[in-house]
């Protein structure tokens, strides 16, 4: 079994009632859905933060789509949406 480590939060009433039907639910722990819900969130997180990183570092390259390029895909989009 990996290593683990304990924390302590706190949750609104209403928020642990959910998490405790959703486990019950899912036949797991409380402390399992929770860390499973921590761990998704951290992974979200982690990679938005990375891509937002890397569009700014090409902004500060210079790197920016052409007005005649923009103008196209916003063309072709709107297109597709009639």
């Amino acid at each position: 079994m990996p290593e683990s480590s304990v924390l302590t939060l706190r949750l609104d009433p209403k928020l642990k009632n959910q998490l405790d039907r959703l486990s019950k639910s899912m036949n797991r722990s409380r402390s399992f859905v929770a860390a499973q819900a921590i761990q998704e969130y951290v992974s979200v997180n982690e990679w938005q933060i990375a891509e937002i990183k890397k569009a700014i570092a090409a902004a500060d390259r210079g790197e920016f789509a052409s007005d005649k390029l923009v103008e196209q895909t916003l063309k072709r989009l709107t297109r597709r949406a009639r």
